[in-house]
């Protein structure tokens, strides 16, 4: 179920407005707003913040620190997002290497190490895609704990207005 990029209502797949604000949802409301938006609007685009948020920590860091980033909720889920990737993978580092100070099953870690620089690096560059494509793909561990910080409603339920 989508959430509305204005208000975050949770709404069901075949509405086109959102029935808390109105405004509409779904690829006709990233039509409208790209065609409705005057020329002299300052700032990002939800889909474009999303996306820098996950650069590094510290754009992220000031997504949620700034207005008016700090009330879109895709900006400030992806931001979240980007701040537990970041922990994680380093947490991850931490532990291979942790592993490689034994004995014998540390030269076994030697070898972890191109994997697990691999697999950072594609999760890293799913999520930017994600992100500037406009949606917000949780991963599996980290996306529920983003999701909690930016305060969302439980899968199947709709908050209300």
């Amino acid at each position: 179920m989508p959430y509305c990029t204005s208000c975050g209502t949770m709404a069901a797949d075949n509405i086109t407005f959102c029935p808390a604000c109105g405004k509409p949802m779904g690829q006709a409301n990233q039509a409208i707003v790209s065609t409705a938006a005057p020329a002299s609007s300052a700032g990002l685009a939800d889909n474009v913040a999303g996306m820098l948020a996950y650069v590094t920590v510290v754009p992220a860091i000031a997504f949620l620190l700034i207005e008016p980033y700090n009330q879109r909720r895709f900006v400030r889920f992806h931001a979240f997002q980007s701040i537990f990737l970041c922990l994680a993978c380093i947490a991850a580092g931490i532990g291979v290497r942790m592993l490689g100070a034994l004995p014998v099953i540390g030269w076994g870690t030697l070898l972890l190490w191109p994997f697990l620089g691999l697999a950072e690096l594609v999760v890293w560059v799913l999520c930017l895609i994600k992100a500037y494509q406009g949606q917000e793909y949780k991963l599996p561990v980290i996306g529920d704990l983003a999701e909690k910080q930016v305060g969302a409603p439980p899968t199947g339920q709709v908050r209300a207005a």
